[in-house]
């Protein structure tokens, strides 16, 4: 079997390249994955490529099967989908999905792995892991029929909140972006847009994921009495100011994080394999194939990564394709 392999590494910040990797003979309870898919979030793994992770973030922050340390160099990333080539037999043949980085094929104990259903397409699998931060979120919000809810930022994690939102009955949702192409993905996901200034105010709730302080002020501003604003956005190594004043105390308004490294607490008993394997399932939607915004193929993420980074390329989530045909070949 040929243990050869290729990944994506941040060299330093701002600058990636691709490496060989040799893979280590797979133990008996880990499996061989080749990759077919791979996804780039945008916000989390662009602040990673600039170096914005603050040192007092740097364990909190590793991905789970990351190799290096912050700022560099380092092996980030964990959105990949693959096809399982070596394992247990309940799972050889199966495309499964794994919270590795980008790599062309790797080794990881088989209970890394989730099998995607067969309803779900492998390319739209990768979304995976930012749809488990929102159902991770909605159990953090607890949304109730019939509430007013607006979510403040039109990036992959504030889309995907927006998505599953709009299943909810009764339920008002806007999708708040200073971008007017947000429009148009909105309306795939089957809720309402608004730019900013023209929002629906007196919301119940309001999920912020913009990463800046206008989106946060806005969300606060939405709000009813007695509303809360659940905060997604990560600010990296950022100092971010909050509007407390005025009429934050006396409309008695609520902030409060939600962050996917923990399940919520309203849902302790679950566990991280059952949050993974229900996001897995809401992706039978075909309407989240909103959220891919671009593909290109591994060999060129050194040169796609700066742009994403700089916004020269606007995405959501920005798809790697694995179609090297040596990537998986037995030898």
């Amino acid at each position: 079997m040929n243990r050869a392999a290729r990944a994506f590494w941040l060299d330093s910040p701002g600058r990636g390249e691709i490496r060989e990797a040799e893979l280590p003979e797979p133990g008996p309870d880990e499996v061989v994955v080749r990759a077919l898919y791979s996804g780039v979030s945008r916000g989390t793994e662009t602040l990673v490529f600039r170096g914005g992770v603050p040192e007092s973030q740097h364990t909190a922050m590793r991905a789970p099967f990351q190799e290096g340390d912050f700022p560099g160099p380092v092996k980030y990333g964990y959105l990949s989908v693959g096809v399982v080539e070596e394992g247990p037999e309940s799972l050889t043949g199966r495309t499964v999905f794994c919270l590795y980085p980008h790599q062309t094929r790797y080794v990881v104990p088989a209970a890394a792995v989730t099998p995607v259903p067969e309803s779900v397409p492998a390319g739209r699998a990768v979304l995976a892991g930012t749809v488990e931060t929102a159902v991770n979120a909605l159990w953090d919000a607890a949304p109730l029929l019939g509430d007013r809810i607006a979510v403040v930022g039109g990036g992959m994690v504030g889309c995907s909140v927006a998505a599953l939102l709009a299943r909810f009955p009764g339920v008002r949702v806007q999708l708040v972006d200073a971008d007017p192409a947000r429009a148009e993905t909105a309306e795939a996901l089957g809720v309402g847009f608004a730019l900013p200034a023209a929002a629906d105010g007196d919301c119940d709730l309001v999920v912020h994921a913009s990463a800046s302080e206008q989106g946060l002020a806005r969300a606060l501003e939405l709000l009813r009495p007695e509303g809360t604003v659940v905060e997604l956005s990560w600010y990296g190594d950022r100092n971010v100011g909050v509007p407390l004043g005025e009429a934050f105390h006396s409309r008695r308004l609520t902030i409060r994080g939600s962050q996917v490294g923990t399940v919520s607490p309203a849902r302790v008993h679950r566990g991280y394999g059952d949050r993974l394997a229900l996001a897995l399932d809401l992706l039978a939607d075909p309407a989240l194939d909103a959220l891919v915004t671009g593909e290109s193929p591994f060999e060129e993420l050194p040169a796609v990564m700066p742009r994403l980074a700089s916004g020269d390329i606007p995405a959501l989530c920005h798809r790697v394709r694995y179609d090297d045909p040596g990537a998986g070949t037995h030898a």
